[in-house]
């Protein structure tokens, strides 16, 4: 919907535009292909309240593809939040085929959700393979009980062995790999601007696969045209935002079609109308997803509004102490881990809605315990104070957490701990003055501790947490457990336990 559910503010947003825009590029364009690029059934509160209340309905967000009558999709990390049920659902669901060549059933072998391509030919001959690999980096983030039986093949070695059976057998005019994943290294210079995990692999893709013609991307929410060793590559942001457009113009030569030029480029959706047909399918979710959001859950005594991002995480705010706590009630640890989820957030004011709790926590992550030693709550501790930096005498944020995406969320707070964060000193040597009950932090003792199942996988590169003992797991989402919490107590003080320090 074109709107803003946290604010509940008009914006040039969503499904409801875009439709609009494929509808108007249906006739001018006889040669057209749409294709979602993934993460498509996971984001809003919208789907939140689908998968609370109406799952035994068809996926609204399946519905609307099916109403755009796009060409395919591909399956992203997040299809995986909600459950195996919630995404074979929207499978069977779907009048259009989830490419996915490198998500596999663990038994066969053999692609899990769909093909790994298809092949379109238009009425003038010319043939169009379009083939779909997906990050496979999704163990390292997703509950492992929404993963079962599913094994994710490298998406580059997947890609590269698809693109030549696919030039072997197909012979297409063009091929297109839509893959949900993003870019390593900065296309220009091919400098790398993370980690390589092989997270994301699109620079590798496009300097070691031949054959392939144009290279769709997602997943890092950034807006990219441009090429990369003669592949056109693109991606168009996040949340409906923009779309992307690829214009090919084909020669032919002895009956033989070729690619004369390619076009790419990114459109935001102002001065477009919402699409009828897509807005009256809506309706009834969408108001009873407002009703939902409007719900009072329970009352703030004091301040726990966020004025300051930066402050919030630079000394403990209430907000962070209530996750906190919420965190520890709902799983009987008494150590705490979690984040400031971006700059959005705002935290409660007086009376707290569903709406004030899923726009402070808009992922629907689960909670872990998990038993750690001492030194892996040290190398953690380490790994989160490496999110500051000092520019010009004043505590600020590391730019590797800004650019090519901002990445907040890493940044972690400890609870049930007290500890020092020397932000001049070399990362990894930061940390000082770790107690757990006033007593030094002990790096062989092992020690209970809560945090949510993206953090407790490894994700953000966390790697002490991977593979260790999983005392507990609450499959219940954290929004469900924030209000269960208010339902509780329903009125919150807003307090804090200064148990942490973070100085130049």
């Amino acid at each position: 919907m074109p709107i803003l559910y946290g604010t509940n503010e008009k914006k040039d947003i969503g499904l409801v535009k875009y439709a609009s825009i494929v509808k108007q590029m249906r006739q001018n364009n006889e040669n057209l292909i749409v294709i979602d690029n993934g993460d498509l059934i996971q984001g809003t509160p919208l789907m939140t309240h689908y998968v609370k209340a109406y799952s035994n309905r068809e996926n609204p967000m399946v519905g609307i593809m099916n109403r755009i009558k796009i060409d395919a999709g591909v399956i992203g990390n997040h299809e995986f939040n909600f459950g195996e049920k919630i995404l074979s659902d929207a499978v069977n669901q779907s009048d259009f085929p989830w490419l996915s060549a490198n998500i596999l059933d663990s038994v066969t072998n053999e692609p899990k959700f769909g093909p790994p391509y298809i092949t379109k030919t238009f009425h003038n001959g010319i043939k169009v393979a379009i083939v779909g690999v997906t990050t496979h980096y999704i163990p390292n983030w997703e509950s492992a009980d929404h993963i079962k039986g599913i094994t994710f093949a490298d998406a580059f070695a997947s890609l590269k062995k698809w693109v030549n059976h696919i030039h072997e057998l197909e012979k297409p005019d063009v091929l297109i790999a839509s893959y949900h994943g993003g870019f390593e290294r900065d296309i220009n210079s091919g400098t790398p601007t993370e980690t390589l995990t092989g997270e994301n692999q699109g620079y590798q893709m496009c300097q070691e696969i031949e054959g392939i013609d144009i290279l769709l991307t997602g997943h890092q929410h950034r807006r990219l045209t441009g090429r990369v060793n003669d592949v056109l590559i693109l991606q168009p942001g996040n949340n409906g935002q923009a779309y992307g457009k690829v214009e090919i113009e084909m020669q032919k030569d002895n009956d033989t079609w070729s690619i004369a030029h390619r076009y790419g480029s990114l459109h935001e959706l102002e001065n477009t109308e919402s699409d009828r047909e897509v807005m009256d399918y809506m309706k009834d979710l969408e108001g009873s997803t407002q009703k939902w959001l409007d719900q009072p859950i329970g009352y703030i005594e004091g301040d726990m509004t966020i004025e300051d991002p930066m402050m919030a995480r630079v000394k403990k705010h209430p907000f962070i102490q209530f996750i906190q706590e919420v965190q520890m009630e709902a799983s009987g640890a008494d150590i705490s881990v979690t984040s400031l989820l971006n700059n959005t957030s705002t935290g409660f004011e007086s009376i707290v809605t569903m709406r004030d709790i899923v726009s402070n926590y808009m992922y629907p992550n689960t909670l872990v315990v998990l038993e750690l030693t001492g030194k892996d709550i040290k190398a953690a501790l380490e790994k989160s104070a490496a999110y500051f930096t000092v520019v010009d005498g004043e505590i600020a944020v590391n730019p590797q957490y800004v650019e090519p995406k901002p990445q907040h969320y890493n940044y972690d707070i400890w609870e049930g701990i007290a500890y020092t964060i020397h932000v001049s000193n070399s990362v990894g040597s930061r940390v000082t003055d770790i107690t757990y009950h006033g007593k030094p932090l002990d790096f062989t003792q092992m020690y209970h501790v809560v945090l949510n199942n993206y953090r407790a996988s490894g994700g953000g590169n966390y790697e002490m947490f991977k593979n260790k003992p999983v005392v507990k797991e609450i499959q219940k989402d954290a929004v469900e457990i924030i209000r269960e919490y208010f339902e509780k107590k329903k009125t919150v003080y807003a307090t804090v336990k200064n148990n942490y320090t973070v100085q130049i």
